[in-house]
């Protein structure tokens, strides 16, 4: 049955999947927790349309989620009527691609769009559960390219974007995903972030030093070498300190373990995990590059069954549409 009433208005938002390279002090050892950094990549997206309807319905995968975001918005927003919100396209959840901010920002930028009403992702994010750490996914979604957010102070209710930079057109990201296993979240990722020691105030500083003296430097000057090797040295140190909850390794899949190592074995800068994974990726200067790293991955015995792609980084936010809509019956 189409719900959708011919010639009413359909609103499509489309927004690029993240890669987040980072925390800079996950303790708060400086006076500001967690801090992050973090980039916008094409290829991977999460796409929503939503229109009013003569009844309510979410169609496509999440809908649980992604309708209970619509709830929220519509009572949020005091909007009336049914809607019906398809979730066309969806970034692989738990994945260390930033997909729950991700649906959940686009969901609440079609019903304010369809209603006529100006964005305000920072509240809306909020009310629908995200940014409690990371406020790159929200910086992002906004803006694109590469972004630095700030953590949390004593009063702070969402990390504050404190540079956005624009990621080399050249450059390119091979990105190393194994589908067959999750990255922790919710409860799981909170109990874990508790089940850590302290984080030391020296190698906060460092990270931090490593991110605004070396990573952001080397980006501006377009140094793909450079920055790798800071993101590289970020990585290490993270990953170490998130082993014990990540089955004493640095990635959370043994596969992507194996195959970045073998990336990084041929030239790959940046060797990294994606938040807690179980995504890999690596930078590359060119196109051609890019490409041979793709090759090698996926020649690689431990590659076979993972996703491997080399991804472009993303200097725009999210795309959002107003079209008329169509009576789609058979």
């Amino acid at each position: 049955m189409n719900i959708r009433p011919s010639g009413f208005e359909i609103v499509t938002v489309t927004v690029p999947a993240r890669l987040h390279l980072g925390f800079l002090d996950p303790s708060g050892a400086h006076g500001r927790r967690f801090g992050s950094i973090g980039l916008a990549i094409d290829t991977l997206c999460t796409r929503v349309t939503v229109a009013m309807a003569s009844g309510r319905r979410v169609d496509g995968p999440d809908s649980g989620r992604a309708g209970r975001h619509l709830d929220t918005m519509c009572r949020r927003l005091g909007v009336a009527g049914a809607h019906h919100l398809v979730i066309e396209q969806a970034v692989p959840a738990h994945a260390g691609l930033g997909s729950g901010t991700q649906l959940a920002l686009a969901v609440a930028a079609a019903v304010r769009r369809l209603h006529g009403l100006p964005l305000d992702l920072a509240s809306d994010a909020l009310a629908l559960g995200r940014g409690a750490r990371s406020g790159i996914g929200i910086g992002l979604f906004d803006s694109g390219g590469l972004v630095v957010d700030g953590g949390h102070g004593p009063a702070t209710a969402i990390a504050p974007i404190i540079s956005r930079l624009a990621f080399p057109p050249d450059w390119r990201v091979v990105v190393v995903l194994d589908p067959a296993l999750q990255g922790i979240s919710g409860e799981d990722e909170s109990s874990s972030f508790a089940a850590l020691a302290a984080f030391p105030a020296a190698d906060a500083a460092q990270l931090c030093a490593t991110v605004l003296m070396q990573a952001l430097p080397a980006l501006v000057e377009g140094d793909c070498a450079a920055f790798g090797a800071a993101i590289t040295a970020l990585q290490a140190r993270l990953g170490d300190y998130f082993a014990p909850v990540q089955g004493g390794r640095r990635f959370t899949s043994p596969q992507v373990a194996t195959v970045m190592a073998a990336l990084a074995a041929e030239g790959a800068s940046g060797v990294g995990q994606s938040s807690w994974g179980p995504t890999g990726f690596a930078f590359a200067p060119s196109p051609a590059a890019a490409a041979r790293l793709v090759e090698i991955a996926r020649r690689d015995p431990a590659g076979q069954g993972l996703d491997i792609r080399a991804c472009k980084g993303l200097n725009r936010g999210a795309d959002i549409r107003i079209d008329a809509g169509t009576d789609k019956s058979p």
